[in-house]
């Protein structure tokens, strides 16, 4: 066992489910054998504890380092943050310097407010949702986080977030009070948007909704949200955590021309440092001073000094267009590769943040051994990718290469009807599963 499956085993005695994020267990990826944690990560390049050098070709941090890691202009701001000392009983100036950029971006936006992750900044949105309609209940679509307001939607059943979140998840702990506060529709789905309107009632508090995540949105399908909610003088509220700095330098929303009370950002807007945000108009933000949102290190100054580092950077540079291209690249290397094979795929997302899920017998069989036989490789590899700026063309050239190899491989285990066989450990998981 290498080291960082071993540090593993210490961390499932010492932390409940091993790790802080659910995306980043070994058990989601390679059972017994995914390196786990990591000594060093700079551009595309991730060392392990055993100093193996891997490039990252999955998920990016989770989608947070969209410069890629350690980028040089994002950290050396943060070093002038520190230097100058990160806090103290004072403001940071660069908290307004970073509000006044965020409705640059996004001239419908009047004002901003600052938490330091994005399920904060989702939990901080409902609340100021909240109190400015003096309502109670959420329609939503997509996965927003962890918090009681979005998980209480599975304790009217409990499957109501397996097409948002994964599946498995009970809401034990949220308070049974809170039933049927959060009501979820599918995306693209107005018909099913209307039936979850019509549960809210008159009690409507907001829409809370990805304007993008994986399919574009149908002809017509935001500009409906956007005006039921008007209608019903709710809030519209755009997770734009994920998607946003992928395919334009702000959210994803000002590429359809449709505009929200209230977008969210984290993940990208600060290159992996902590920061989240909620921008909204002046009638919908002054409302979170009718309500308490406060916390002392919602004022540390890295987190502003990282994003306005990161989203200047992304401006200037139009990294979004390379995001693009990378992710069209690897799309491209799936389908042929897959087609070369024989192996059936199916390929989706927004190109810089792109998935392909097998159409096979056993397809999380499949699925961790690409995995094991792509780390072999020297990739860190799933059936998800998330494009950074540091990515190369070079990169994905040998990626395409370890690609078609493995790809042959899984040909061949189809052919012979030992692909379980050929895993050194467990099936990967697929979604929440409690840790013994």
């Amino acid at each position: 066992m290498k080291t960082g499956q071993k540090l593993y085993e210490r961390a499932r005695k010492r932390i409940p489910g091993g790790t802080q994020l659910l995306s980043k267990r070994p058990e989601m990826f390679l059972p017994e054998h995914w390196p786990a944690y990591y000594s060093k990560a700079c551009g595309a390049g991730v060392w392990d504890l055993d100093g193996n050098g891997y490039v990252d070709m999955s998920y990016g941090g989770i989608g947070a380092c969209v410069l890629g890691y350690a980028d040089a202009d994002v950290d050396e701001a943060v070093r002038g943050a520190i230097g100058n000392g990160s806090a103290c009983t004072l403001n940071c100036a660069e908290e307004v310097e970073l509000a006044d950029l965020l409705c640059e971006l996004h001239p419908w936006a009047e004002m901003a407010r600052f938490v330091r992750c994005g399920g904060e900044a989702m939990a901080a949105a409902v609340r100021i949702a909240r109190a400015r309609t003096k309502r109670d209940k959420i329609v939503f679509c997509g996965y927003h986080g962890w918090q009681d307001w979005y998980l209480a939607a599975n304790l009217a059943e409990d499957d109501a977030l397996s097409g948002h979140l994964l599946p498995g998840l009970d809401a034990a702990g949220v308070p049974r009070g809170l039933r049927g506060t959060a009501v979820p529709f599918a995306y693209n789905d107005l018909e099913g948007l209307r039936r979850a309107l019509a549960q809210a009632g008159d009690d409507l508090a907001a829409v809370v909704m990805e304007p993008q995540r994986g399919a574009a949105p149908a002809a017509g399908f935001l500009e409906t949200v956007r005006e039921e909610t008007r209608r019903r003088k709710a809030l519209l509220v755009f997770d734009e955590i994920t998607a946003a700095f992928r395919l334009n330098s702000g959210g994803v929303h000002l590429l359809y021309g449709v505009m929200p009370d209230m977008a969210v950002f984290a993940k990208a807007l600060s290159n992996g440092y902590p920061m989240g945000a909620v921008i909204g108009t002046g009638d919908a933000m002054q409302a979170a001073q009718e309500t308490f949102l406060s916390s002392t290190h919602w004022t540390e100054r890295i987190g502003p000094a990282a994003a306005l580092a990161c989203v200047r950077k992304h401006r200037r540079e139009n990294v979004a267009e390379h995001l693009v291209k990378i992710g069209e690249s690897v799309q491209r290397v799936w389908r042929s590769a897959a087609e070369q094979a024989g192996v059936r795929i199916s390929v989706g997302g927004m190109a810089p943040l792109s998935r392909f899920g097998f159409e096979e017998d056993e397809p999380q069989v499949l699925k961790t051994l690409f995995v094991q036989e792509m780390l072999e490789r020297g990739f860190l590899a799933s059936n998800a990718f998330y494009a950074m700026y540091a990515h190369t063309e070079g990169q994905v050239t040998a990626y395409e290469a370890a690609v078609r190899e493995v790809f042959g491989v899984l040909r061949a285990a189809l052919d012979a009807g030992d692909a379980r066989g050929r895993l050194r450990g467990p099936v990967a998981h697929t979604g929440f599963f409690r840790l013994a």
